[in-house]
């Protein structure tokens, strides 16, 4: 069987327009800029707005219109999509299904859901890689959407101040024979032991939305923060160090370092660890705080456009999420 090297072939991200600021969150709970500031590294989020059709699948549409252009493909070029959203535009139908009829595409290709929480568009990565390799499909989008306000207790101050809202879509297809874009290595986990560390229990079939749920407010996510740090920076470094191992390479071949945008003081102990030039790990959390799936997409793209990622250039991605999962990748853009 030929095999071929997957290559990133176009990316795209956006941003909702509206900015909620900390001084917006402390008229509203007892906190202040500098308090989340020091504990989190968050100055600004974006806030999705539905009337502007900035749902997971409205978002996920600007961004893609974006990412088709860099790779110069039109939308029934794709003929799989794979799609993040932690809170989806609905239960049914899946929100890639809502999203490739918003996208306009025809072709009736395959429209999958997957969430793994902060590390769905890292767990999609390896997925799709492997079905660029063996020649399963030619053109896989990979979205990574989010409107986590839809479901933050603005009246919680240990979680109102962490999320935020966007979207970062990647188009993985066939390198050529003569490019050296690859995937090195991948490795993926979950520790379902740490499960009940970042919950968001109501509105499943096993705790539907009822009158007895608001009133006891369970309608909201909820996080033990502390032991979600402790995890998140054991976990992300363990994981970038097996998959450098993997590849047969060091800290040394890594140009660039995105990890999940959740905190900066987890982004800054992960670093630390392998004493990684801080110039050379990409942040925005303070802009944009934690859009789960959507972080390391929106990251990527940033650099992108702005010139710093360039062709040849070795990254390594990271994330963490509910359940607690988690995912590396270690590849040649």
């Amino acid at each position: 069987m030929k095999l071929f090297n997957s290559k990133i072939l176009g990316t795209g991200s956006f941003l909702p327009d509206k900015i909620v600021t900390n001084e917006d969150i402390a008229k509203r709970v007892e906190t202040n800029h500098q308090w989340i500031v020091e504990r989190t590294g968050i100055h600004t989020r974006r806030v999705g707005d539905l009337s502007r059709n900035e749902s997971p699948s409205g978002m996920a549409k600007f961004a893609a219109i974006k990412a088709l252009d860099a790779a110069n493909l039109t939308p029934n070029d794709i003929d799989l999509i794979l799609f993040s959203a932690t809170m989806p535009d609905q239960t049914m139908p899946n929100t890639a299904s809502v999203f490739q009829s918003k996208l306009g595409i025809t072709n009736n290709c395959p429209a999958i859901d997957v969430n793994a929480a902060c590390s769905g568009w890292i767990y999609m990565l390896p997925m799709a890689n492997a079905m660029i390799k063996t020649g399963l499909y030619k053109h896989i989008m990979i979205v990574g959407s989010e409107m986590l306000s839809s479901w933050v207790n603005w009246e919680d101050r240990n979680t109102c101040i962490l999320f935020g809202d966007g979207c970062g879509v990647t188009i993985l297809g066939r390198a050529s024979e003569n490019e050296e874009s690859q995937i090195y290595s991948s490795v993926l986990s979950c520790d379902s032991s740490k499960k009940d560390h970042l919950t968001l229990m109501a509105g499943g079939a096993c705790k539907r939305i009822t009158h007895d749920v608001l009133e006891k407010n369970e309608q909201w996510m909820n996080m033990n923060g502390q032991e979600i740090y402790k995890s998140a920076v054991k976990t992300m470094a363990a994981h970038s160090e097996r998959v450098l191992k993997d590849a047969g390479k060091t800290m040394d071949n890594v140009d660039w370092f995105i990890p999940h945008q959740a905190n900066l003081r987890i982004i800054e102990a992960v670093g630390n660890r392998f004493h990684f030039p801080p110039e050379k790990v990409i942040v925005n959390v303070d802009r944009y705080a934690n859009t789960s799936s959507a972080s390391i997409p929106i990251a990527m793209d940033e650099f992108i456009r702005e010139g710093k990622i360039k062709r040849g250039d070795n990254l390594l991605l990271a994330a963490f999420g509910a359940g607690l999962t988690a995912g590396a990748v270690f590849l040649k853009y």
